[in-house]
């Protein structure tokens, strides 16, 4: 009854403003989610970080012999809109356990958190899956989640444990970087970027396009990218970085989407602009999705000193669950070899887990940025609005 109070109190809350309130569906086809929504190299370079800890892997989740403990059970997780798992995955899970899984799609992972907290009191699902660093501190400090100490978490890289208390458990991770047209640049007689401030120089005027920190997630990244890069104090801070972006003419998008596959030059975009903030999976993405039309990507990543950053993406069982015992199996699961080995191609990040397969298009095209941000999600929370308002301050007053 509570979380039916509360499923209808958010209802009129979305309704007042213009939005109508996600349901629960059930487990998502085995395609893979359009790439990417809002889950993000020379040659090939190792897809994951070293663990740090003595465990190296973690087994593939078992098949059940014998009927499952909890037949009938039903298990609610809220995520954002970008999350997806094959059929064949889940349903390995439901024939070793019995639990049907329903998916709880509430936007992007902002507005999810801000749900989530939001019916605290009366939760709406059992867990949470796609708070990312950017929105850590926040989910902590909001005292939603339970502690759970997976034991694939020895397993996990150092990295990646954000919390101590093991109240968000990470699941997967993915860099935020720019992506050049090949072509472009190379009938232009160009050669690509080597710094974050080539971009401010005369001949990569008018040729970069950005997304909207305030409205994408990317577009927030890459400016927590260049504030870690150029710092806030000094004879040139990252207020002067995009002083001088602007000034070269940078184009600002909404959204990913629209900057990707309109603005951008390569891809099926038909833009004009041959430099894009997107994802280094993109250019495996391009490769994969051409269905055997294309052998190498027709783009390329920039991967640049300060020019990229890391997204973690963590999943937490929501208190006022009343079934932890059944979250606390899904997440043993999402840890697994089975559903990690699953990630790379149904939502184009990095599983959490170093020992999980990946695929070949993920080996050879998929690289991995060495000098990514440095930002804690502690100094994040602390500065982002601030952070944000003063960008738009600058770039787009």
């Amino acid at each position: 009854m509570k979380r039916l109070l509360a499923l209808l109190t958010l209802t009129l809350l979305l309704t007042a403003c213009g939005q109508a309130a996600a349901t629960p569906t059930p487990v998502p086809s085995a395609t893979a989610a359009a790439y990417p929504a809002a889950a993000d190299l020379p040659t090939s370079v190792p897809a994951y970080p070293a663990a740090t800890d003595a465990a190296t892997s973690v087994p593939a989740y078992p098949v059940a012999t014998d009927a499952p403990a909890s037949t009938g059970q039903t298990l609610i997780i809220m995520t954002h809109d970008s999350f997806s798992v094959s059929e064949e995955v889940l349903a390995a899970f439901t024939a070793q356990t019995g639990i049907t899984v329903q998916v709880l799609k509430s936007g992007d992972a902002g507005m999810v958190l801000n749900q989530a907290i939001l019916s605290k009191d009366a939760p709406l699902a059992d867990l949470l899956f796609g708070v990312d660093n950017t929105f850590f501190s926040r989910a902590l400090e909001a005292d939603i989640f339970l502690p759970y100490d997976a034991p694939a978490l020895a397993a996990l890289p150092a990295e990646l444990r954000l919390d101590a208390t093991n109240r968000l458990l990470p699941v997967d991770y993915g860099y935020v970087t720019i992506n050049y047209d090949k072509a472009f640049l190379e009938s232009a007689g160009l050669t690509p970027p080597t710094s974050l401030e080539d971009l401010t120089k005369p001949e990569w005027r008018d040729k970069l396009v950005v997304e909207d920190p305030s409205t994408s997630s990317p577009g927030l990244a890459f400016l927590l990218a260049t504030i870690s890069h150029f710092g806030e104090t000094g004879d040139y801070t990252w207020k002067d970085y995009w002083r001088d972006l602007r000034a070269n003419e940078v184009l600002v998008s909404s959204g990913w989407s629209d900057a990707y596959y309109t603005q951008f030059s390569g891809s099926s975009g038909a833009g004009a602009y041959p430099l894009v903030v997107s994802y280094a999976t993109s250019p495996a993405a391009e490769v994969y999705f051409s269905e055997g039309k294309l052998t190498e990507p027709p783009t390329g990543n920039l991967l640049v000193p300060g020019g990229s950053f890391r997204q973690i993406e963590f999943v937490g069982i929501l208190k006022g669950t009343q079934h932890e015992d059944l979250a606390r199996q899904f997440v043993d699961f999402m840890l697994s070899e089975t559903f990690q080995a699953d990630i790379p191609l149904q939502m184009f990040v990095y599983p959490a887990l170093p020992s999980a397969a990946q695929p070949e298009v993920f080996t050879q095209f998929a690289e991995v940025p060495s000098q990514p941000a440095g930002l804690t999600p502690e100094q994040i929370e602390a500065g982002r609005e601030s952070w944000i308002s003063e960008w738009t301050e600058i770039v787009l007053k």
